[in-house]
């Protein structure tokens, strides 16, 4: 991993309560506390909970950031139940995640529409964690990499060479996301080294090597070493194991001492 410090976000998806968020970050960041300085822990908490999780964090001497689910490429207007990329800062956001498999397949959203809200994370100063992954039924076809190709070039269009220093891109093979099932590690590489190829297509070797790619779907403490040991994975986007602060701690553990 050539000077790509590894990145763990915990997301929390549509979970929690205004008491348990608050309790759950205090966990968080007290588990975490030791391996904070060599891995890069982000929590994407529900939208409503931003504020009062940012301020757990702010109160502690804790380097975990507070990132969003999803935000909306306009900055202002009639666009009733958005949160824009202002609000999200507003909040306390650095970070911000754009085409996650729930935001593609349940809630209906374009590779363009994903495009469009990565540039206006970007021009807002956030990092962008960009979401790619294919169905099962896509990977059955032999299509995973024509689908994580489709949907990085579109998400990456007219993204230049210096905001791709703020972009980190998470595969997560939408089979594996809540299923219990996980792509085997040589998998997960093969996905992640093809990524990785393509960046230097649509950048350079530079960016390409500097590029956090991030594996999602159903890490647990179990094998996270193992899939974190991968030559091109520089962590984890984690969901439910991230609302277990025994288990998103042992997973930032494991990213550490990879």
């Amino acid at each position: 991993m050539p000077d790509r410090k590894p990145y763990v976000g915990g997301n929390w998806k549509m979970n929690t309560t205004s008491d348990s968020s608050t309790s759950l970050a205090r966990g968080v960041c007290e588990a975490c506390e030791a391996a904070q300085g060599a891995v890069d822990v982000v929590v994407f908490p529900p939208s409503p909970y931003l504020i009062g999780v940012a301020s757990i964090f702010k109160s502690r001497p804790s380097a975990i950031r507070v990132g969003a689910q999803d935000l909306y490429h306009e900055a202002e207007g009639a666009f009733t139940g958005e949160v824009s990329v202002g609000m999200g800062a507003d909040c306390g956001c650095e970070h911000a995640l754009a085409g996650h498999s729930e935001r593609r397949h349940v809630i209906g959203e374009s590779d363009e529409l994903i495009n469009a809200k990565v540039k206006a994370m970007l021009a807002g100063g956030l990092t962008c964690v960009l979401c790619v992954g294919e169905l099962l039924e896509e990977r059955e076809a032999g299509k995973t990499n024509e689908v994580n190709e489709r949907q990085l070039r579109t998400g990456l269009a007219d993204v230049g060479l210096r905001q791709m220093e703020n972009v980190v891109i998470a595969y997560e093979p939408v089979w594996a996301i809540g299923t219990g099932k996980t792509a085997s590690p040589e998998d997960a590489q093969a996905a992640h080294e093809f990524i990785r190829g393509l960046l230097v297509e649509l950048y350079n070797d530079d960016v390409a090597n500097r590029t956090r790619i991030i594996y999602g779907g159903s890490v647990k403490p179990s094998n996270a070493a193992t899939l974190f040991a991968q030559p091109d994975i520089d962590g984890g986007l984690i969901g439910g194991a991230s609302l277990k602060v025994d288990d998103f701690a042992a997973i930032v553990k494991a990213a550490s001492g990879a």
